[in-house]
């Protein structure tokens, strides 16, 4: 499962990161600190989400096995 969260937080982290700094440049946050704030919390929120989304997936991948 470890692989799995691996794989999928570099999609989900530069996917989630790329959001917050669009979150922060609409606000009007256009210096360099609010953009590495957001791109670091991006990453940080990220970690716990491809967790839940890999678990998530092997769950439903042993769900749908046939017993």
């Amino acid at each position: 499962m470890l692989r799995l969260a691996a794989m999928l937080f570099a999609i989900i982290g530069t996917s989630l990161a790329g959001s917050f700094i669009v979150v922060s440049l609409v606000m009007g946050y256009d210096t360099t600190r609010p953009i590495i704030i957001a791109a670091v919390l991006g990453f940080g929120v990220a970690l716990p989400v491809s967790y839940l989304v890999a678990r998530a997936v092997i769950g439903a991948d042993k769900s749908q096995r046939p017993t």
